[in-house]
């Protein structure tokens, strides 16, 4: 009698059991937490974000075989249940899951789970924090160009493709952190997004560096990243300009230059046809210009008055014998005053 019911029992046992629903390592049920033989769990879950483009890491646990896959779950709130994602259901060790598509809505709050699976053998998951899509990302810079405007800069920006209109919004506000290469001085600028913004006041003929982050309220987070710095001079730089001034100088020099050898020239020509015009006249009282002007026009002194005239005969009274011998129409003026 005793064999029989225990037999029944051991019946009634395997019905209840058949019956029963399936239940996974690491679920708790009713406060109890089911443990089987299982595979290391995955470590360091976690979500990261840049410029709304979301990705789930995670390291294997300790002992993982590489056979070993992973898969993923993220927890809708609205209808309280875990969801599997199905583009992240087998990923090796090395993989990373893009939840872009998955995080639809930036204003909620979402959270993964990740887990191994093995032939016959699971592990217990791994859930990651709540993430919250708005507040998380980080925003990285505008595309960034710079130029020279004379004593400014001229930056043109860009929002980076694939924004949404929310992250378009955030973009209204930036940072840019302008600083002179020569001497480290630097300055920040607030200012409202615009695709040409205008850094006025500055040395002209100075190379600048600018970089670029996005002004985040504060009830959206402070996360963003600076650009790298752009720099430009802000018009060509000094050392052609001063040689632009040096050849421009130059130039100027050799203009007066030419200009004063003109004056020099003309000014000794109208000197001796003043003089010419004016050596006739005298010539009867100064004998000695009369031989200058012999001596400037032929290069020489007459070939009669050299025979005739010496060193002392010039500085005597009666010097002017042989000038006036010498050409004949005076000396016979000469003699008509005499007579």
């Amino acid at each position: 009698m005793g064999g029989k019911m225990g037999l029944w029992m051991l019946l009634l046992l395997h019905l209840h059991l058949g019956n029963a629903p399936w239940i996974e390592c690491g679920e708790e049920v009713e406060g109890l937490n089911v443990v089987c033989d299982s595979l290391p769990a995955p470590s360091n879950v976690s979500i990261s974000s840049f410029n709304m483009e979301h990705t789930l890491s995670f390291l294997p646990g300790p002992g993982t075989p590489s056979s070993a896959r992973f898969s993923v779950e993220v927890f809708s709130f609205r209808k309280n249940l875990w969801k599997p994602v199905v583009s992240c259901s087998a990923l090796t060790a090395r993989q990373t899951c893009n939840l872009t598509r998955t995080f639809k809505d930036p204003l909620k709050s979402y959270r993964a789970r990740v887990r191994a699976i093995a032939p016959n053998q699971t592990s217990y998951w791994t859930m990651s924090r709540d993430f919250y899509p708005l507040t998380d990302t980080v925003l990285g810079p505008p595309d960034v160009s710079v130029s020279g405007c004379g004593n400014c800069l001229l930056l043109q920006l860009k929002i980076p493709p694939r924004m949404t209109q929310q992250l378009q919004d955030l973009y209204r506000d930036l940072i840019l952190h302008v600083q002179r290469t020569r001497d480290g001085a630097e300055f920040r600028l607030n200012v409202h997004y615009e695709e040409e913004i205008v850094i006025a006041y500055l040395q002209p003929g100075v190379e600048y560096c600018v970089s670029v982050s996005v002004n985040r309220p504060t009830f959206f987070g402070s996360n963003s990243v600076s650009s790298k710095p752009y720099c430009a001079f802000t018009s060509p730089p000094s050392h052609s300009s001063s040689l632009y001034v040096v050849y421009c100088l130059l130039g100027a020099c050799s203009v007066l230059g030419c200009l004063f050898i003109g004056f020099l020239v003309y000014g000794s020509r109208l000197s001796f046809k003043l003089l010419r015009q004016r050596l006739p006249r005298t010539l009867v009282t100064d004998p000695t210009s009369y031989f200058l002007l012999q001596v400037l026009n032929c290069g020489r002194a007459p070939p009669e008055c050299l025979g005739q005239i010496s060193a002392t005969q010039l500085h005597k009274e009666g010097s002017a014998d042989c000038l006036l011998t010498a050409h004949r129409p005076l000396k016979l003026k000469r003699s008509n005053s005499e007579e």
